[in-house]
């Protein structure tokens, strides 16, 4: 058991589970925190933005992206992986032409859920 360094936490494992081993550390039980680390990379990175404004859209866009781009975490063989890619792939491919900056030819086939192993 990983906790913080809150006194009472001993007093409760020992009387509730005496045999678990205990391990008091500020630093151990950050796991929340961590989710948070690509982010904060990206931030970091970007540090010239100027207004919190252009900081923002940043974020948003980022976010959007990284949740179409990278597939959920589960037990997906390699190949459900690379189609979640490709269709991904494909999508960003429709809106950049939609939105007129690039004119670029979809020539990935578009799968649907049928026709991606589990």
């Amino acid at each position: 058991m990983i906790t913080d360094k809150l006194r009472s936490y001993g007093a409760a494992r020992r009387q509730v589970m005496p045999d678990v081993e205990h391990r008091s550390h500020k630093g151990l039980n950050n796991r929340a925190e961590n989710s948070h680390v690509p982010l904060r990379k990206r931030e970091r990175i970007m540090q010239g933005f100027r207004s919190p404004g252009a900081l923002q859209r940043f974020v948003s866009i980022f976010s959007a992206l990284r949740n179409l781009f990278v597939p959920p975490r589960s037990k997906r063989c390699a190949l459900a992986t690379h189609l979640h890619r490709l269709q991904a792939m494909a999508e960003w491919k429709a809106v950049a032409m939609v939105s007129g900056h690039q004119r670029l030819q979809v020539s990935t086939r578009v799968w649907t859920q049928r026709d991606i192993p589990t």
